[in-house]
């Protein structure tokens, strides 16, 4: 019993001796560290720098209150094999690379960066102590936050460079080497070759619309008004009081800073925010309705560091394709409307596209194109089935008739449509929906399959007056092509360039043209797959000026208030 009293008595003490313990490393890392003679200053600086790494590493990267490693492992990973010594200054001077870095992380935002993500307040406010100050001079424990502070952002912007900030999804390609030891390998060489250029822009993608896309950032940038406006999130959540009550206080707020309403306490009632909404339109020289709306709110979203977020989430869209990119491939553009053919860097084709509307999405993804069809037939999607004849079949079961559809049962045949209980149906039915091959087909006269989970393909279209539209968010999920011929020539002509010797091939440009005018229907098997990349990239550079699109799926939004929400 006694013992028990004892060890009931101690444990308090014990905790407490711990926390103690804890507060004091965290107090040591901010105690001055006085050493008068430069010559020794590097020692306690390596020393400090031990000891504020063993801290960081038990207290989630934490030095102190004020500043935080992002990458305290891979830090402490350099540090380690380099005996903890100091790398960016040399007896209370800065090395020359410590100059160039931090004017790089001060000049951030031209590749698309944000110089807060690497220490860059907390580097200026220690930067101009040292600079200033002789006292301050001989702390150590300032130079080894600077050091250590240097490093975490040099080893920050590598990986932000080569990897982006998005996280990694389905159409991600892994990327190679992204261990702690090639980053801290990579500072090492840095320090030895002192060439920041070359390193940084090796380990970026080396894709022609990347490169075009940051090159232009410093000009927008220049012309850009860098006025902050509040961000309205919308839409509320539906039936949450506090959710609509949050919107319509940060709806005022931002109409206040349109000087469109007065900013009170008080929410407006419904006709001042309606008479406020209007001056806000009647300002952007957009409909004065006075309604909330989606349009309403990406207008107000619109702002020179609002686009900018869309710049820096495209440069790391592109960061999620192949390190590196085939010889030849396909990129389709969602937000764009376009499809590119890329041929050892050359753009040899491109095309207007038509894609999936917001309720039925075109998926991105990695694919290749395995073969082409002329004159397809149609098998209705089991979405579109469910949500769009079914209840039609049931009000009228000769519905599929007057579409030029046929019902086909599970042994291939041709079923009659009113000879089915459709009332006995509610998510799907045991039939496919088919269109036969012709002219007036949905998929056009010819389609290129890829292989994908959510059967969709490229293929031309009867509805061809459609990309006349500047907005051509309009199937149901697959990619219309407009130059649909050019495309299938461009394979044939790959597959005849590509043939070995020995090897034969089964179609020509020519013979696809005879099967076109026969209006035949013909698998043609593409030897030569060509990469398919279906991405969504919000903007792109034009001769130097960038260019943004709706953000049609609401993608960009969704990664903004993801990833760039406090930016």
């Amino acid at each position: 019993m006694t013992c028990l009293k004892n060890n009931v008595t101690i444990l308090p003490f014990f905790y407490l001796c711990i926390l103690v313990i804890s507060c004091n490393s965290a107090a040591d890392n901010n105690k001055p560290k006085i050493v008068t003679n430069p010559e020794k200053i590097d020692r306690q600086t390596s020393k400090s720098i031990k000891i504020a790494l063993e801290y960081a590493l038990e207290h989630n990267g934490k030095i102190d209150d004020s500043i935080r490693l992002q990458l305290d492992s891979v830090v402490n990973y350099f540090y380690n094999a380099t005996d903890y010594n100091n790398v960016w200054s040399n007896k209370e001077k800065w090395n020359p690379l410590a100059d160039s870095l931090f004017l790089f992380i001060q000049n951030a935002a031209l590749s698309g960066l944000y110089a807060n993500d690497y220490h860059f307040k907390n580097l200026q406010s220690l930067k101009n102590k040292l600079d200033g100050d002789s006292l301050k001079r001989m702390d150590a424990n300032l130079w080894t936050k600077a050091d250590l502070m240097f490093t975490d952002g040099y080893l920050h912007i590598l990986k932000d460079l080569k990897e982006g900030r998005l996280g990694s999804d389905s159409i991600s390609f892994k990327k190679a080497e992204t261990t702690d030891s090639y980053y801290a390998g990579s500072l090492t060489t840095l320090l030895s070759t002192k060439q920041f250029t070359g390193i940084f822009n090796e380990v970026q993608p080396q894709n022609i619309g990347y490169w075009e896309l940051k090159n232009s950032i410093g000009g927008f940038l220049d012309s850009m008004d860098k006025r902050i406006f509040t961000y309205v999130a919308y839409p509320f959540k539906a039936n949450d009081i506090d959710d609509s009550v949050s919107f319509i206080q940060t709806l005022q707020k931002r109409l206040n800073e349109s000087n469109c309403i007065a900013l009170t306490d008080e929410l407006p009632d419904s006709l001042h925010l309606r008479t406020a909404i209007k001056k806000y339109q009647q300002q952007k020289g957009i409909q004065q309705d006075g309604k909330i709306s989606s349009s309403l709110i990406r207008t107000m979203n619109i702002s020179g560091p609002e686009l900018f977020k869309r710049i820096a989430i495209t440069l790391d869209r592109y960061k999620q394709l192949p390190d590196t990119m085939p010889e030849k491939y396909i990129l389709v553009n969602l937000p764009g409307y376009y499809l590119q053919v890329w041929d050892h860097d050359t753009l040899v084709m491109s095309s207007k596209i038509i894609c999936g509307k917001p309720a039925t999405r075109t998926p991105l993804l990695n694919s290749y194109i395995t073969d082409m069809v002329t004159y397809p037939t149609w098998t209705v999607p089991t979405s579109i089935i469910a949500k769009q004849y079914l209840p039609k079949l049931k009000d009228n079961p000769n519905y599929l008739t007057k579409l030029g559809l046929k019902l086909v049962n599970k042994k291939g045949e041709t079923v009659r449509a009113d000879s089915i209980d459709w009332t006995k149906y509610s998510k799907g039915i045991p039939f496919k929906v088919m269109q036969n091959s012709g002219d007036d087909n949905a998929l056009g006269i010819l389609k290129f399959n890829f292989t994908n989970p959510f059967a969709v393909y490229l293929h031309d279209t009867n509805q061809r007056y459609l990309f006349k539209n500047a907005v051509r968010d309009l199937s149901h999920g697959c990619v219309r092509v407009q130059e649909w011929d050019k495309l299938a020539f461009y394979l044939a002509r790959n597959d005849s360039l590509n043939l070995k010797t020995g090897e034969t091939l089964l179609y020509t440009t020519d013979s696809i043209k005879v099967w076109l005018a026969r209006k035949e229907n013909r698998r043609i098997a593409v030897k030569n797959k060509v990469s398919l990349f279906i991405r969504y990239f919000g903007c792109e550079a034009k001769n130097g000026t960038i260019k943004f699109y709706d953000d049609i799926y609401g993608e960009d939004k969704l990664i903004r208030e993801k990833y760039f929400a406090g930016k």
